[in-house]
Parts: structure tokens; sequence; C-alpha cells
């Protein structure tokens, strides 16, 4: 794969954020070998105002995919910073952790979680396809809809 991240991103008419530093006591990233461990990311919408609240009180599927693609839109930005911004240094992501803030009855985890999905496979092809846990949660950080963190295979170690 050659090109940049921030140009396949960009082909599917996203931007990616600033990278987003750390809320806490903790680094965006860790690189153990060849792994890169990208901390859980949040999104916001385009103008800024943030996903907060839950799924099946608040909003809806759609909207639920919408909030894990911004959240996502952050994990790249986070890998975009490690790899120079170089789709070939990804060589397989291999797991996408999905948090949705959901009400107790909403059992539709999967397909918000297929945002978050469906970019990491568009911007990476074939190295895109990831294992991946979709797990409905009473509440996150900042009232987040969707948090998102990954674990990248990278080329180099």
């Amino acid at each position: 794969m050659t090109g940049s991240i921030t140009q396949k991103v960009a082909a599917l008419g996203r931007q990616l954020p600033q990278v987003a530093a750390p809320a806490g006591n903790y680094v965006s990233t860790v690189r153990v070998g060849n792994l890169l461990f990208v901390a859980g990311q949040i999104g916001s919408h385009v103008h800024g105002s943030g996903y907060a609240g839950r799924i099946g009180a608040d909003f809806d599927v759609e909207q639920g995919r919408q909030a894990a693609q911004a959240a996502c839109l952050n994990v790249l930005a986070q890998i975009v910073a490690v790899t120079n911004d170089r789709v070939s240094a990804v060589r397989r992501v291999a797991r996408l952790g999905v948090f949705v803030a959901s009400t107790p009855e909403f059992t539709r985890q999967l397909d918000v979680a297929n945002g978050a999905s469906d970019l990491i496979a568009a911007v990476f092809g074939e190295a895109g396809k990831h294992a991946r846990a979709a797990v409905g949660v009473a509440s996150l950080p900042h009232g987040a809809l969707v948090e998102v963190d990954a674990i990248i295979e990278l080329t180099e170690v």
C-alpha cells in the first residue's frame, strides 16, 4: 500500500483531527516491538460539539455509527503521528475495541461498531481486516457516546 493515511481519509470525504492529548495519567500510544497500542479515543462532530449521551435514549444506531467513525478518526490521527503518515507502515490492524454507551435494552453495539470497522477497512484495505470487541457500557469518559482503541502491527520494529 502506498500513499498517506491522510490522503486515504480525504478520499473518503473525511478529515483527520489534530492528535488528541491524553486526558489523564497515561500516554496516547505505546509501541512494544512492532505492535502499536492506541489508547481509547472519543470523537466529536465536525463542528466541535461532542457525541455525549447514550444510544437508545439520546441517539440512534446511525448516529452511533457516526460517533464510532469520529472516534476512529482520532485513532487514525494517533497512527499518523507514529508512522509519519505512511499507509505502508501498517502491516495489519490486529484489533479494535469499540465501547458504546447505551441503555440496558440496546443490543446493536455491533452495528454501531461497524462505523469504526468500515473506516479502518476503507483506509487500509486487506490489512485493515481486524478482530474486534463491541461492548455496551453504562457510561464513558466525558459522557462520550463511543470510545475506540486499537492494536496495530507495524512493518518495522
